[in-house]
């Protein structure tokens, strides 16, 4: 079972999201709990680096550094120190990921969601082995929450009974968002011509019938950690395809590959928007 349940960097400024991870779940308890994180993204100005937020079943904690927040939601039950290892690798990995110049200026929602790759491996890593990298010493972490312990915050001072925190800022009851890929580009669509080509071609195997059509759909389609598995899929169709090296020529294998490289760069470089009518999590 997962404990980690749902992670989003946030501007400290205004508030601008930035990413979040795109597993969405629908129990009310998380939604309202997405809900309340919302709000404290809004209001992290107001509070000190390191925060809780704590219910019965759901906490929240975050931490910021560089103007940027870290914040994640997780079950009651899991150790608060591991919360924040997660929240400091995630921060790690970011910051060396993008320029905090250009995180600063970006002005679009959800302009780093491809971060999403990444923020579903660190979560794998600790929903499932229970410990952090190397990178992370869980020492240090307890040493700091021990001397500095992170602000206790009070679920009834983010939510007041008439919808509206601290008098001031208004909450707005908002879908899980809601993301398109950019148009599809001449290449683009040429790339899935000659994917469905090499499908047809390969109607008597079905695992290269198959390698073939998933290419299609991460072209076509949005799925979270579209890199790992794009790059999966590459990796798979090159070494099927060694495996051919006696019932093909090297020009109809040149081919495939070929076509998988083309369809590859396609889908990454084939962009995330978001629709500007739904822009919550």
């Amino acid at each position: 079972m997962s404990m980690i349940l749902f992670a989003y960097v946030v501007r400290v400024t205004d508030g601008l999201p930035l990413s979040a991870s795109s597993d969405f779940e629908y129990s009310r308890e998380l939604q309202e709990c997405k809900k309340q994180l919302k709000i404290v993204s809004k209001m992290l100005g107001q509070f000190p680096g390191r925060g809780t937020v704590k219910s019965n079943q759901l906490h929240i904690h975050f931490t910021s550094s560089q103007g940027i927040a870290y914040m994640t939601i997780c079950c009651s039950y899991y150790p608060t120190t591991m919360a924040f290892c997660f929240l400091e690798e995630l921060g790690m990995e970011f910051v060396s990921t993008f320029e905090v110049a250009k995180i600063h200026v970006v002005s679009r929602p959800y302009a780093f969601l491809e971060f999403d790759s990444v923020i579903q491996k660190i979560k794998w890593h600790y929903n499932y082995s229970n410990r952090p990298s190397l990178k992370i010493s869980v020492t240090n972490i307890q040493r700091e929450l021990k001397l500095t312990p992170p602000r206790q915050v009070n679920v009834d001072d983010i939510v007041v009974p008439n919808g509206t925190p601290n008098g001031h800022l208004h909450l707005q009851s908002n879908s899980a968002p809601s993301y398109r890929l950019e148009p599809a580009s001449v290449v683009g669509i040429l790339s899935v011509i000659l994917n469905i080509m090499c499908g047809a071609l390969n109607l008597i195997r079905g695992v290269h019938l198959i390698e073939h059509n998933f290419q299609c759909y991460l072209y076509l389609f949005y799925v979270s950690a579209r890199i790992i598995k794009a790059a999966g899929a590459l990796i798979l169709i090159c070494i099927c395809n060694s495996y051919l090296f006696g019932l093909r020529n090297f020009w109809q294998i040149f081919f495939h590959i070929g076509v998988a490289s083309l369809s590859t760069h396609q889908i990454l470089a084939r962009k995330l928007t978001e629709r500007l009518h739904d822009c919550g999590v």
